[in-house]
């Protein structure tokens, strides 16, 4: 059943404005979210579409993730994931709203009006609300505005409920979550490239496969014993520091606690991904710590596939790590390498305890 748009007065019901703000709010998970917002938009306002655009973290990234909702052939609403890394209009209006912290309304090429709301958190974009229409959205834009600002405050607390308070790394409680929408965004490159929708230059780009490694800074207790936590805590914080400059936008790096991090890599093949630990591992080994000096870290890594339990490949990176460790430290390790070559007996669904 389809609502009207709007009221006799003009404006929208007091009491389908405020179910549509519970609507979104009551989740908890960011996808669902992001879908239920593009939606009750969509829902609210009359629309060719709603995109809902995530700021990257970089210049050479300026979108993270676009999330659309539009009509089908039978005029249903449908919302998807699209491709960020598409240029040219309506991306460079949407990043031009982003950067002036300004709202745009023009006419796009094809006679639509368009809308273009960014989403402010302490001063700075951290994403927009595009709207397209048949008709002027002049009069609800004091609407997209709010629910701009309803959304920024509340995806601030879910993150802030994501990440490890020192560091600002994602943290254990939300590895679960990321690395099946990891997964998710994966399967559909893979099916948009088998259809012909997806470059296939960023696909090789990108990798062909996910491999999760997990970082120990070496002989942490005794910086902590020699020099204070204080200072402990400051190897932990520029660690992670650094691991957000060598890393890729696209990997995703988590603090699960005390000196151990985890980190889910994209990468053509296994030695792509040594290559690209090894190379954190030297720098980090050649990079002066205040007061503490130089620090090493070992690293062990897994590969994993759309159906591994994310237990199971954490327990096979896990296996590695200890193999680094009781081999000299300041290492990495690949499960898939160290079983091939008989120094790590296979893991296998049974062999671990999963509750």
């Amino acid at each position: 059943m389809r609502a009207s748009w709007h009221s006799p007065s003009g404006t929208l019901p007091d009491s389908r404005l405020l179910a549509s703000v519970a609507e979104f709010t009551h989740h908890r998970d960011i996808d669902a979210l992001d879908h239920s917002l593009v939606l009750s938009l969509a829902e609210l306002v009359k629309v060719r579409s709603v995109t809902l655009c995530k700021r990257g973290e970089s210049a050479q990234f300026p979108v993270d993730s676009l999330v659309l909702c539009s009509r089908d052939a039978e005029g249903a609403f449908v919302v998807e994931a699209v491709d960020p890394s598409r240029e040219g209009d309506p991306i460079d209006t949407i990043v031009c709203a982003m950067e002036m912290l300004e709202a745009i309304s023009d006419v796009t090429a094809e006679g639509a009006n368009r809308l273009v709301i960014p989403i402010l958190r302490e001063q700075a974009a951290i994403g927009a609300l595009m709207l397209e229409s048949d008709e002027s959205l002049d009069s609800v834009r004091g609407l997209v505005e709010g629910f701009a600002r309803i959304y920024g405050n509340y995806i601030a607390l879910l993150n802030e409920s994501e990440r490890d308070k020192l560091t600002g790394l994602y943290n254990r409680r939300s590895f679960d979550r990321r690395l099946q929408r990891m997964l998710k965004h994966r399967r559909q490159r893979a099916r948009a490239m088998a259809e012909g929708k997806e470059d296939r230059r960023l696909v090789r780009e990108e990798g062909a496969h996910i491999f999760l490694a997990i970082l120990d800074i070496d002989h942490f207790k005794r910086i902590n014993d020699t020099y204070g936590h204080v200072y402990g805590d400051e190897v932990i914080l520029m660690l992670a520091q650094q691991m957000r400059t060598n890393f890729r936008q696209g990997d995703v790096l988590f603090r699960f606690g005390g000196e151990e991090f985890v980190m889910l890599l994209a990468a053509h093949d296994e030695r792509t991904a040594y290559t690209a630990l090894d190379r954190f591992r030297q720098y980090i080994a050649s990079h002066a710590f205040p007061q503490v000096g130089h620090v090493t870290v070992s690293i062990g890594y897994a590969r994993i596939t759309e159906n591994d339990y994310p237990e199971i490949v954490l327990d096979r990176a896990d296996k590695a790590l200890y193999f680094a460790k009781q081999n000299g430290r300041d290492a990495v390790h690949g499960y898939e390498t160290l079983a091939q070559t008989g120094d790590l007996a296979p893991v296998t669904l049974g062999s671990i305890d999963l509750f």
